[in-house]
This record gives C-alpha cells, sequence and structure tokens, in this order.
C-alpha cells in the first residue's frame, strides 16, 4: 500500500475516481470495445511520452517530436510506395531515421549550447517544412498491401459473449517500449546518470558525469521512438497525413506532466506516465462520451495540467522549507 502514497499511486487513485464517475455517466465507457479503441488510440503517444519523460528528468525539452514523427512517416510512406514492403528495411528506416533527426538536436543542445527550446523550436519548423515540401501537403494513401496487412493483425483475442475483442498487435511496441525504457531507468547506469544529470547538474559533473554526452543519449533516444511512433502511426491509420501532428507536441509534453513529473526536471517515471497518457485518455473519451462540446476538451485538460503542475511546485517548496529548517537547527 506505501506505493498509493507515492505521485503514481496518487494518480492512480485519481484516475480510479475519474473512471468510475465516467462508468456512472455512460454504460459505454466500460466496454471492453472502447478500452481497446482508447489503447490503440494513445499507443503513439504513450511511445512519444515515454521518450520525452526522459527528456524533462534531463530538464530538457523536445518541441519538435511531433515533426520528427511526422517527416519518419513521410519518408517510410514514400518508401514504401517506391520499392515495396519489408518488415525488417522499413522499421529500420523508422527507428534509424528518427534517432538521426533525434541526434541532430541533442548534438545542438550539448555540444553546440543552444538551448533546448530554441533548437527544437527551429527544427519543429525544419523538420515539418521538408515533410510537407516532399509530400506538397498531399496524402500518402497507396502503401503495399503487405503493409496493411500487417497493421491489421492482432496479438490475441480476448473471448467475449458477441465474440472475441482481439488486441492490435500495435500494443506490443508500446509493451516493449515501456518495458525496456523502465528497465534501464531502474536498472542501467545511464538511467542513474539522467537521474544525476536533471536532479543536481553540478553535483553530477563533479562525479565525472558528462551532462553533455547524456543529454546526447536523451535526444537521439526520443528521436528513435519518435521513428518507431512513425512506424506505428502508420500501420494503424495505413496512410500519411504530414500534418497529422500538427500541435502533438503539447498532448505528449502534457502527458507526462500530468504523469507525475517535474518539469524542471530531476524526477519522473515510465509507470506515471503511462498513467498520465492513461487519465488523458479518459478524460477525452469521457467527454466525448457525455457529449461535451470539443472546444471544452483543450480547456478541461488545461486545468487538470496547471492543477498538476501547480500542486507539484507547492509540494516542492514546502519540502525546501523542511529542509530548510532542518538546517537552521542543526
Amino acid at each position: 500500500m506505501k506505493w498509493l502514497n507515492t505521485k503514481e499511486g496518487g494518480i492512480f487513485l485519481i484516475l480510479i475516481a475519474l473512471s468510475a464517475v465516467l462508468a456512472v455517466r455512460s454504460p459505454v465507457f466500460l466496454t471492453m470495445e472502447n478500452m481497446i479503441d482508447m489503447l490503440k488510440t494513445n499507443v503513439v503517444l504513450a511511445m512519444m511520452a515515454i521518450g520525452m519523460t526522459l527528456v524533462i528528468v534531463i530538464g530538457g525539452i523536445d518541441v519538435s517530436v511531433g515533426a520528427m514523427t511526422a517527416l519518419v512517416s513521410v519518408l517510410i510512406g514514400k518508401w514504401m510506395v517506391a520499392f515495396g514492403y519489408d518488415l525488417s528495411v522499413v522499421l529500420l528506416m523508422s527507428v534509424a531515421g528518427g534517432a538521426v533527426l533525434g541526434a541532430i538536436n541533442g548534438w545542438l543542445i550539448s555540444k553546440i549550447r543552444v538551448h533546448a527550446i530554441v533548437v527544437t523550436l527551429g527544427t519543429l519548423s525544419i523538420y515539418s517544412g521538408i515533410a510537407m515540401y516532399v509530400t506538397g501537403g498531399i496524402w500518402i494513401n497507396n502503401l503495399p498491401q503487405a503493409f496493411i496487412d500487417f497493421g491489421r493483425q492482432n496479438l490475441f483475442g480476448i473471448p467475449m459473449s458477441g465474440g472475441t475483442l482481439a488486441i492490435p498487435i500495435q500494443v506490443l511496441f508500446l509493451v516493449l517500449v515501456a518495458a525496456a525504457t523502465g528497465y534501464m531507468l531502474k536498472h542501467l547506469r545511464i538511467g542513474r546518470m539522467i537521474y544525476a544529470v536533471g536532479g543536481n547538474p553540478l553535483s553530477a559533473e563533479r562525479a565525472g558525469i558528462r551532462q553533455d554526452r547524456v543529454q546526447l543519449f536523451v535526444y537521439t533516444y526520443m528521436g528513435f521512438l519518435s521513428g518507431l511512433a512513425a512506424f506505428v502511426h502508420t500501420s494503424i491509420y495505413r496512410q500519411v497525413d504530414p500534418s497529422a501532428f500538427t500541435g502533438f507536441e503539447l498532448q505528449v509534453i502534457a502527458a507526462v506532466v500530468l504523469g507525475g513529473a517535474n518539469i524542471l526536471g530531476g524526477s519522473g517515471s515510465v509507470t506515471g506516465t503511462l498513467l498520465g497518457v492513461a487519465l488523458l485518455a479518459v478524460i477525452s473519451n469521457g467527454l466525448t462520451l457525455t457529449h461535451v462540446p470539443s472546444f471544452w476538451h483543450k480547456v478541461i485538460i488545461g486545468l487538470f495540467i496547471v492543477t498538476a503542475v501547480s500542486f507539484d511546485i507547492i509540494q516542492r517548496k514546502r519540502r525546501e522549507r523542511r529542509l530548510a529548517k532542518i538546517d537552521v537547527l542543526q
């Protein structure tokens, strides 16, 4: 029960309470079909938010994630139309292309020492501009049938009274990303270095941790996951819209913040981020099912974000005051 006293535990309780309210308001909410639909709809958001968690933990920000994902989607879409579909080739192109774009961000931030918001705002414009130039703003629809068939595959089926409910194959990618990233943060040296750099950069440097290398790794990893998200997104929708991710970076950052990560760096977890994604998904889906006008969705989600960040800052200030009092007494 100690877990319930953590940030993640608090978010989980909020999620349960909100779900209970929505279940009463709409009988459709807790149906298995609706749950699977929410899961499939938010797989891409969750993958990108996991990468953003690392970025925010080190005290950084990346507003180019949507543009990176859109550009990689365009590149693999064009490739498949021209040369056909091969799973290993397209998947490798996706993650490699995303990693290169992320590494460009990381190199400018870590080596040239340009602030992250400036770099990623610039690359946001560059990457989205290239995506629009390559496509002329026109959707890519004629993807190979083999790729379309892959996107329609399911992992397994859940027996139900009305038939069998299938789990989309795209969920497997999310499970692998979440497990690998969670293990890295908890058990590998690079994970400890990421938290050290975000928590206290000066102390990390004195401990021999190269901040520039950690930053380069994190932004490259963010690009890697953006590339993988591009592959997954394209397999779900089976077409490429060069403007599909416009403004999507705000949802990604919102999910991480709602998941309990400190926007100033030093704290955050994969579990918390997944709960943040779930909270966003439940809010959005619940508002739709209860027929709340769409223009209120952003307002309500924005209120949740402001409340979460404000609560986190208030808690941090209280902890700092307690530490200050202890130092004075000593």
